[in-house]
């Protein structure tokens, strides 16, 4: 579009965004083709599962280590009542 003539305020308002998201997307993809835009985008997301899948991770760790903890204290022993006689 602003290869036809037009300028900045007419393009985007044509889009619907304002002339700050077009000029913060200009500094981040200004000097990218789209595959390589496209790419980024799903790198991105990819990060984002990735880390989430490493918080997860930390959590059961965690979980796991506060069950060891529990698990490894001696605890008092236990009585065993019931019909049987004591010995």
């Amino acid at each position: 579009m602003l290869a036809c003539g037009k300028n900045v305020a007419q393009v985007v308002q044509h889009l619907g965004v304002s002339e700050q998201s077009y000029h913060r997307w200009r500094d981040l993809y200004g000097g990218m083709k789209s595959d390589e835009a496209k790419r980024l985008k799903q790198l991105e997301i990819e990060n984002g599962r990735l880390k989430k899948l490493v918080a997860d991770q930390a959590i059961d760790i965690s979980i796991l280590r506060e069950a060891n903890d529990y698990l490894g204290k001696p605890q008092a022993p236990r009585y065993r009542g019931g019909a049987g006689g004591r010995s």
